[in-house]
């Protein structure tokens, strides 16, 4: 399981278990032996980890009753469990985690009590799953908010409301057409929003201007604008890849963001090289259709301090080799470290 493709970081200092499952790893008869804590037949409790509950891959169809109270972190990935009952969680009032990918849940089947009252939830996973909409009610709290691959094709009025203190937000592979003006309000500190493999046809106007990392590859998406990228005040990395881009329907200053660290355009239908600031890092291009490169695109003139910032550039793939280069390439892109053709 990939938790949603992105890592996931424990700081062992406040007690977070460092592995996710404990499937093959060793008998688990052992832990209810040592571990003098109640502990659910169907689950295991280490005691390595007195606060986590490993209760995954199990074949469960509902929560396991009669859950430790202490319990902080709560596995249950990988079984066919379709509702969250909220009179088997009120018991807890610590949980910090709560991991249920790859199951059964179904939009009409969550219960929001059982979340609006888990005030000391942090992560809330449940990728690939049946949500139909993007659940309301989640507790303020709340830091990651992973929903990829579900049937996502709405988010509920307010949902994102009082999350003020969401940083990461999964939304990829879910069937989304539109975000409207208030569907992410509230998200002021989010610092990584992917909405890769939905159904946009342009870039959504109404996303959160805190963004650094923006992932939409994966969309069918017309063109970009001068505009589709002017709101974000601190936007570092975008990933734009397999969007059927062309160069004809890229405006010129697109990337005009002088903040960018990082771009992937790959796997479009690019003929050209696209104008980028001179301060981006690195740039994948590869697999276009690209047969001319232009110094331009890199640096509006060259000279002793005017020179692009590029340390790794990808070409490879495209319908050019190196030796087709301008012969001043190497002074515009005169830091580059590695270039791929």
């Amino acid at each position: 399981m990939d938790y949603g493709g992105i890592p996931l970081w424990i700081n062992r200092l406040l007690g977070e278990p460092s592995v996710l499952s404990l499937q093959g790893r060793i008998d688990p008869a052992w832990f209810r032996a040592n571990n003098d804590q109640a502990c659910p037949e169907q689950c295991d409790c280490p005691i390595h980890w007195p606060t986590s509950l490993y209760c995954d891959s199990r074949g469960l169809e509902s929560l396991p009753q009669d859950l430790p109270q202490g319990t902080q972190y709560l596995f249950l990935q990988g079984n066919k469990i379709s509702s969250l009952s909220y009179p088997v969680l009120a018991n807890i009032t610590g949980l910090r985690w709560l991991i249920i990918d790859n199951n059964q849940l179904e939009s009409n089947e969550l219960e929001l009590a059982s979340l609006q009252n888990q005030t000391q939830l942090r992560y809330f996973f449940a990728n690939r799953n049946n949500l139909k909409s993007v659940p309301g009610g989640l507790p303020a709290g709340l830091e990651q908010l992973r929903l990829a691959y579900n049937r996502i094709s709405s988010i509920s009025p307010g949902a994102f409301q009082n999350l003020q203190k969401l940083t990461v937000l999964l939304l990829q592979g879910n069937r989304l057409q539109t975000i409207t003006e208030g569907d992410l309000k509230g998200l002021v500190r989010l610092n990584l929003l992917d909405i890769s493999g939905n159904y946009f046809s342009a870039v959504p106007s109404h996303l959160p201007p805190s963004v650094q990392q923006l992932y939409l590859s994966y969309n069918n998406f017309s063109g970009l604008d001068k505009g589709s990228f002017e709101g974000f005040l601190n936007l570092k990395h975008l990933r734009l890849s397999h969007c059927g881009l062309q160069s004809s329907s890229v405006h010129p200053q697109a990337f005009n963001h002088s903040g960018l660290v990082e771009v992937d355009l790959s796997y479009n239908e690019l003929t050209t090289t696209p104008t980028v600031p001179t301060t981006l890092q690195y740039l994948y291009l590869e697999a276009n259709s690209i047969q001319e490169f232009n110094v331009s695109s890199f640096c509006r003139e060259v000279g002793p301090l005017s020179y692009s910032r590029m340390k790794i550039l990808r070409l490879d793939g495209n319908k050019m080799a190196q030796h087709q280069l301008p012969p001043d390439w190497v002074h515009c892109l005169r830091v580059l470290q590695r270039i791929f053709i």
